[in-house]
């Protein structure tokens, strides 16, 4: 006997479908970060994976909890709100790092300072 035997159909049918979508949006990312050619482009994969499939497996978690504790149970909204926002400001950290690194190397692949802030419109830097 398992705890889902007392569920109804429906229940198990969304929460599978939600945490399995979940799962493969996240491996998507995964993927991502593995085939993109730089590390520019590789950290926008992981970024939406984490974030996506995040949100799909939490509400997926939510409704399972909240059918078996027969309350609502929003634990799950602080954790999608911690990793909504910390996920934007690590990527964020991340690039900069990133850039002060190649420009400080020479690398070409990045724009100069210079030419960086020749690209920001008046009144946006």
């Amino acid at each position: 006997m398992t705890v889902a035997d007392g569920f109804p159909g429906w229940v198990v049918l969304l929460t599978s479908l939600l945490v399995f979508v979940g799962a493969a949006v996240t491996l998507i990312g995964s993927v991502g970060l593995l085939r993109l050619g730089t590390f520019y482009a590789r950290v926008h994969a992981p970024t939406l994976g984490t974030t996506f499939g995040m949100v799909s497996i939490l509400i997926g978690s939510a409704l399972y909890f909240s059918v078996l504790e027969t309350r609502p149970v929003v634990h799950e909204i602080l954790i999608a709100t911690f990793v909504t926002l910390t996920t934007p400001v690590t990527l964020m950290l991340l690039v900069r790092a990133a850039l002060h690194r190649d420009r400080t190397e020479g690398s070409r692949d990045v724009p100069a300072v210079e030419e960086a802030e020749n690209l920001v419109p008046p009144g946006n830097g």
